[in-house]
């Protein structure tokens, strides 16, 4: 399943960008790569990402400021830091990034901070639907993004969703499940 949003990926190196683009786009992401902020800034134009995976020392215009720019321009993505740096935390967190990953990042790791970016975007509840199964385990909402699910399986009132990571238990009958997706 191809996911709709688009996720920009700016670092000034090469191989961090194929990195992160290959994991993204092994999960059906559009992802779109620039070697600086300056790089991003123009190619972006008025299609903003809903994602932006940045470095943040880069020559030039570093991540931070990159992160204000499309604040102030009216963009809004979230804002994924990944930097070598551990002591930039608390100003990213300042720019209200979503999330901060160290290098080297572990593609497990990114793809947690795309699903919170992801639950972070999602003002509209009827968008988040089409793309996660939602489920509650002790009290806790459970997004499961829709192309990790393995198989459905309708017990009594109940239907079981199997998926990469385990199972989960939700209300919604199998007929509701596709109309739904």
């Amino acid at each position: 399943m191809t996911q709709a949003m688009k996720i920009a990926i700016v670092d000034d190196e090469q191989d961090m960008r194929q990195s992160i683009s290959q994991w993204l786009a092994l999960s059906g992401y559009d992802t779109e790569t620039f070697a600086s902020a300056e790089e991003a800034l123009k190619g972006v134009g008025q299609d903003y990402p809903g994602i932006v995976v940045s470095d943040i020392k880069m020559p030039g215009m570093d991540g931070m400021s990159l992160a204000r720019v499309l604040q102030e321009g009216g963009a809004s993505p979230a804002v994924i830091f990944c930097t070598a740096y551990q002591d930039q935390a608390l100003r990213a967190f300042e720019l209200e990034a979503v999330d901060y990953l160290v290098k080297p990042v572990r593609a497990e790791r990114l793809e947690k901070s795309i699903e919170k970016a992801r639950r972070y975007l999602g003002t509209d509840e009827d968008q988040d639907d089409e793309h996660y199964v939602r489920s509650t385990v002790g009290g806790k909402v459970v997004l499961t993004p829709i192309h990790r699910v393995v198989c459905l399986v309708a017990e009594d009132k109940y239907t079981t969703v199997i998926h990469e990571k385990g199972t989960t238990v939700i209300d919604d009958s199998l007929t509701e499940l596709e109309q739904n997706f």
